[in-house]
């Protein structure tokens, strides 16, 4: 299997981030499927912490790599 076309470019997100901070929103998340379709998420996001932490594959598998080591 061959690899795609690329169907996003950087230009394309930097482009949409401007326009909406020029409309005055702030954006908490954005998404970008393998179509290059673009997702906006405004707002101020869910807060809190953004690492990965550990998640239930951590436990599962024995791995503390996405722990914070602090």
């Amino acid at each position: 299997m061959g690899r795609r076309a690329c169907t996003f470019r950087q230009a394309d997100l930097a482009r949409a981030l401007k326009a909406a901070k020029a409309a005055g929103a702030e954006v908490a998340r954005v998404e970008i499927d393998r179509d290059g379709k673009l997702v906006m998420v405004m707002g101020k996001g869910e807060g809190g912490d953004v690492s990965p932490g550990l998640n239930e594959w951590d436990t599962v598998l024995g791995t503390n790599d996405g722990a914070d080591k602090t």
